[in-house]
């Protein structure tokens, strides 16, 4: 998902030309190196701290909402997350391949990972269904109770 998303994030930047003004890899890179140096959510120090002034950029348009901080803050602290999730996940991986393990295709949660592919496949075809339903289409309420 990350890569995904830092592919779209780069390509919105640069074909825009706001390098510096949507938030990109570039940004996590700060972001990171600022909960290196001033720890873990410490959002207003890293902020505050001219090194690290372009994580402010992506901001800048915002600063006259009232809730400006808190959205800030909020999205740092999701962002944060979600680099993370990655970090976690890129050092299981590293883990899985120095220990050589394997996936086993026959292991029950490889089953269940069909199953769930397939329940969100079906939800995603279905997902019109939903707004006929509010909408009062009785026969589409029904097809989304089955």
């Amino acid at each position: 998902e990350l890569h995904t998303l830092w592919q779209n994030e780069e390509r919105a930047a640069i074909s825009s030309g706001k390098l510096n003004e949507i938030w990109h890899r570039r940004h996590d890179y700060w972001l990171l190196a600022g909960i290196v140096l001033h720890g873990y959510a410490r959002w207003t120090d890293i902020q505050n701290d001219g090194a690290f002034g372009v994580i402010n950029e992506p901001f800048k348009g915002e600063a006259s909402k009232g809730n400006f901080l808190e959205m800030k803050n909020k999205f740092l602290a999701r962002r944060f997350k979600l680099l993370e999730q990655a970090l976690v996940i890129e050092e299981q991986l590293r883990r899985a391949a120095y220990l050589n393990m394997t996936q086993d295709p026959s292991h029950p949660a490889m089953a269940l990972n069909t199953r769930f592919a397939e329940v969100e496949c079906l939800a995603e075809s279905h997902q019109h269904l939903s707004k006929e339903s509010l909408a009062g289409n009785k026969p589409a309420n029904a097809v989304l109770h089955k």
